[in-house]
């Protein structure tokens, strides 16, 4: 008989890990306390019955796992995955400005990696930059690249992306935008906090997708996330025979000796070969009972680990307002503003139904600054976060909000108000502050049948994201796969894309690095922009480099 895997959690890491274990004959129950699956992901309607959401979705072209999942997911005629819609461009916003940026070439040498020098120079010129600090970014980057995963373990995760980029040294426009204000409005990170190894390695897959023509830069879903994604995966689990319960809150982990003997959903107790637990962070820890931590020392790190707010707005208007085809990021936002007008990817939406022209969704990702009036976001009510995020939008697009009719607005429901002024979070965001690799535990622990699939748990993703969930998960399926011996294909896990040719620089780093020797460049960007060899080594990768392009 199929062994049977008991799930806590249907975010995207539950149902995710529900996905693969189901298709490999394992018998499995989801437990879900909210009323509709799909965690931060989900959507919902309002109570006037409009559409809604913890916050835009966002699907940059580096995701591998999370597109891999979908595409075995049915919605309507096709899959989920091919719900997905490319977006064409980026605005970076600040005082009315923007840069569409767009490059066709793959990094695969070292002339074609002077695309990626190119984007980031253009990038750093859209928002205001001065060439310098272009120059000094890419070659941050380009330090990080070259480095060992030791150095990026020991060193670089130790550092903030503030100290990485010695931001201290840099211009005051350089330290708002660059160092600050994507890191924000991206992950909700701060740069003096966030890990340089986390943020270094996101921006450059951010960067990559923009110098790729082979692929989508940022896809967005035609249709709310429910309607498009999530619901139809309800319908196929269950069609697997995956048992999924709403409404269920899990209330406790029991252990007998090393091992889960139960967990407690309801009131009542429910029983299973293997446990996933795909809790967020603010939930499992109220799970870690004495017993928990003894049986999994690990587990205390997620003591230490961050969360902050990342929560989204949705203004409902007469018009459409399409603003760009693609997110606008509002780089000096106090409040770290990022938005996207959603008619124009919604084809299947009837929004005259909704009596209204458009949808502006906006995420909110800093809490903690003053807007306009001096109060912080976390300290006012529902009106004034609505008042101050329309005035902070206005600020940033001159007159272009002038007219626009606003016919109703939403506020998303994890906000909550247990007096008038005063914001509680039911869902906040973990975020990878310096040092906390070290904090986070594997997918598979040293309690035998407890397996961990959540955005906390170590992966090659190393983000709180939807792609970081579904990785979890999967090594979370194949942890049980190896405990029941089966000998059904592993999950695939694809790590972070790098350039092929840096992995002998990465060599060469490595041996460094036991001699305790400093990160060496091997390329750099010259003062006029172009890629050059750095050094003796420098000089030798650069001669490897135009024998392989003959070859």
């Amino acid at each position: 008989m199929a062994a049977t895997v008991v799930v806590l959690g249907a975010g995207v890491a539950g149902l995710s890990a529900a996905h693969e274990l189901a298709e490999r004959g394992y018998r499995v129950t989801v437990y879900e306390k909210r009323d509709r699956p799909g965690g931060k992901a989900r959507s919902y309607p309002t109570p006037d019955g409009r559409p809604a959401e913890h916050g835009f979705r966002f699907f940059p072209g580096f995701y591998r796992h999370l597109p891999d999942t979908m595409r075995r997911i049915p919605s309507g005629q096709c899959s989920a995955f091919d719900r997905l819609v490319g977006t064409d461009e980026f605005m970076f916003a600040q005082a009315g400005g923007r840069e569409d940026l767009v490059s066709p070439v793959e990094v695969r040498n070292l002339k074609e990696l002077a695309v990626l020098s190119e984007v980031t120079m253009r990038l750093a010129d859209s928002i205001g930059l001065s060439p310098e600090d272009g120059i000094w970014l890419a070659n941050r980057l380009l330090i990080l690249l070259a480095s060992c995963d030791e150095r990026r373990e020991y060193q670089w995760d130790l550092q903030s992306w503030w100290e990485f980029l010695e931001a201290d040294e840099r211009s005051p426009a350089f330290r708002k935008f660059l160092a600050d204000g994507l890191t924000r409005s991206l992950v909700a990170a701060r740069g003096r906090e966030m890990s340089a190894r986390s943020g270094g390695l996101i921006a450059l897959q951010l960067l990559f997708d923009l110098a790729q023509s082979a692929r989508r830069a940022d896809s967005v879903l035609d249709a709310p996330t429910n309607d498009a994604w999530i619901d139809p995966w309800i319908v196929h689990l269950r069609a697997m025979g995956v048992d999924v319960h709403l409404r269920a809150s899990v209330d406790g982990i029991a252990m007998q000796g090393n091992r889960v003997s139960g967990v407690t959903v309801g009131g009542h107790t429910v029983t299973a070969d293997y446990y996933v637990a795909a809790l967020p962070i603010e939930v499992m820890r109220t799970m870690l009972s004495p017993e928990l931590r003894r049986a999994e020392p690990r587990l205390n790190g997620l003591d230490s680990l961050v969360t902050r707010w990342m929560n989204g707005i949705m203004f409902y208007l007469a018009d459409d307002f399409p603003l760009v085809r693609g997110h606008a990021i509002f780089l000096d936002s106090a409040w770290g503003l990022t938005s996207i007008s959603q008619r124009q990817f919604w084809r299947g939406v009837n929004f005259d139904q909704f009596g209204i022209g458009g949808i502006l969704s906006v995420d909110i990702s800093e809490w903690q600054r003053p807007g306009s009036d001096g109060k912080v976001a976390a300290q006012c009510t529902a009106e004034e976060i609505r008042d101050e995020v329309w005035r902070q939008l206005s600020d940033h697009l001159d007159a272009r909000l002038d007219g626009v009719e606003v016919r109703d607005w939403f506020l998303d429901e994890s906000i909550q108000f247990p007096n008038p002024s005063n914001a509680a979070n039911a869902e906040p965001l973990l975020v990878n502050t310096k040092g906390s690799w070290t904090h986070r535990p594997d997918a598979a622990t040293t309690i035998p049948n407890l397996m961990l699939a959540a955005d906390y748990v170590r992966t090659y993703t190393d983000l709180a994201t939807m792609e970081g969930a579904n990785e979890a998960a999967r090594r979370a399926v194949n942890a049980i796969l190896d405990a029941t011996g089966s000998s059904d294909t592993r999950c695939d896990l694809w790590p972070l894309y790098e350039p092929p040719i840096f992995a002998p620089v990465r060599m060469l780093d490595k041996l460094l690095w036991r001699l305790h020797r400093p990160a060496s460049p091997v390329v750099r960007i010259s003062s006029s922009g172009r890629v050059e060899s750095a050094g003796v080594c420098g000089r030798a990768f650069a001669m490897v480099d135009r024998l392989t392009r003959r070859l």
